[in-house]
């Protein structure tokens, strides 16, 4: 696979360079003579904060250190990082935020996605899954707002972004709803994409840190589940939305709808066969 994308980047004119957040002297090359340097890479998912922390913070500070001559770097992080205190996973990209900016001062601007989704996401694909074939789907909480953005969508405005001067406080980049959506709303468009009509099944919080704390158990066994505590106390937060201040009203407006984007989304699953109905 990685020979296929380095094929790929250099018949695009591109210059592939091996390495990680871990790798310096990689890191160095990657950023030497770069105006712009967009940082993206991370974990979503890992067997607890150290290991978190091992990859969003500490690869984001080496980053920062390699990127010293850079005019503009941009860090995407994560809706999340506002909430710190609610998973390893927002702690560390908060973290992340922090180390950056002490390195580069006024050269940083820090992008906070909210939810992403689109073609090969593979985290919200067990949503669609039952959304193709079960006649219920879960509502988490039916007061909580989150926002949402596809993956193109974001891509955009990250480029945007990147392409202006250092932004001084971090920026939030979300579809045209930025009062985002309803449990209800997200889970009835799933289904709507797959073609089909469901039934809302609201979901007591309890049964929802049950399971996660079952997952938790299973990180002391080496697997690196997506629901853990931290993560059931990030769906059921009753606020994702976006306030017009942490908005760039200059950055370009969202071409998908949810519909729109969720439609492009199971297409793609259909396509590539990761979903067969």
């Amino acid at each position: 696979m990685r020979g296929l994308r380095r094929s790929a980047a250099s018949a695009a004119g591109v210059e592939w360079i091996d390495g990680d957040l871990a790798d310096e002297p990689a890191l160095v090359r990657l950023c030497a003579k770069a105006d712009v340097v967009i940082h993206v890479a991370g974990l979503v998912k890992a067997r607890s904060r150290a290991a978190f922390d091992a990859v969003n913070v500490e690869g984001s500070r080496r980053l920062a250190v390699a990127a010293r001559e850079a005019a503009h770097v941009v860090l995407v992080s994560s809706l999340t990082a506002r909430e710190p205190v609610l998973s390893d996973y927002a702690a560390s990209k908060r973290a992340a935020e922090e180390v950056m900016a002490r390195t580069l001062r006024g050269r940083l601007s820090i992008l906070r996605p909210c939810a992403i989704y689109g073609p090969a996401d593979r985290e919200l694909l067990p949503i669609f899954q039952a959304a193709a074939v079960s006649p219920f789907l879960p509502v988490f909480s039916r007061s909580a707002r989150i926002a949402m953005i596809h993956v193109e969508d974001a891509a955009e405005q990250i480029m945007a972004l990147a392409a202006a001067r250092p932004r001084p406080v971090p920026t939030a980049l979300c579809d045209g709803r930025p009062d985002g959506y309803g449990w209800g709303e997200l889970m009835t468009a799933a289904a709507r994409a797959c073609g089909r009509r469901i039934t809302l099944a609201p979901v007591a919080d309890g049964w929802l840190h049950a399971l996660a704390t079952a997952n938790d158990l299973a990180r002391h066994l080496g697997a690196s589940p997506m629901l853990t505590r931290g993560k059931a106390r990030e769906l059921l937060h009753g606020d994702w939305s976006v306030s017009a201040a942490e908005r760039a009203m200059e950055a370009p407006r969202a071409r998908h709808t949810l519909d729109t984007g969720f439609r492009d989304t199971v297409d793609w699953y259909r396509s590539a066969a990761w979903m067969t109905r």
